[in-house]
């Protein structure tokens, strides 16, 4: 969607799409309350903010609505296959990280109450497996506050890609 039809949807249709990119309404509501937006720059400015301001509610809020996705255990170059079929990388290491990471999850999700939530843009997909997994056993060594500001970061890079590829048509992370 170009950000001058984003300027002009209807308020719910502006909010809907911000919904799919953060599951905070009142995140939604106050970015789509600023419109329009001159370009693309102040529209992710305006989520940047709203980001930094979401209350705990707002964070509880959009928490519950993601859906984190796992890096896939077979998607990449790394594990394509030769002219014979036979994979280039051992499957079995990779599906054992893709269940550690699983269990990782789990355990993140018992400690914290909420899924875990990273942002893995700009990362290859043959390292996203490896980074997931390396970052969520470090997070879970945080104390409850310091993971609240990581997972609103982590959370606000999420929406903004979502929304930069929206209006953009590329990435928008940062």
């Amino acid at each position: 969607m170009p950000l001058s039809r984003f300027n002009a949807a209807p308020d719910e249709a502006a909010a809907a799409l911000l919904l799919r990119c953060c599951g905070s309404t009142r995140w939604a509501a106050r970015i789509t309350g600023c419109r329009p937006y001159p370009d693309t720059d102040s529209l992710l400015a305006a989520l940047d903010e709203a980001s930094y301001d979401m209350t705990p509610g707002d964070l509880a809020e959009a928490l519950a609505s993601e859906t984190p996705e796992l890096p896939s255990p077979d998607g990449g170059p790394a594990l394509s296959k030769d002219r014979d079929g036979l994979r280039h990388r051992d499957q079995r290491g990779l599906l054992t990280a893709h269940t550690a990471l699983r269990a990782a999850h789990a355990a993140y999700e018992n400690r914290f109450g909420h899924a875990f939530i990273i942002c893995l843009d700009g990362w290859e997909p043959g390292e996203q497996l490896g980074q997931a997994l390396a970052s969520v056993r470090a997070r879970l060594g945080n104390d409850l506050e310091e993971e609240r500001l990581v997972v609103t970061e982590e959370l606000r890079r999420l929406a903004r890609g979502r929304l930069g590829r929206t209006v953009r048509g590329v990435a928008g992370a940062g």
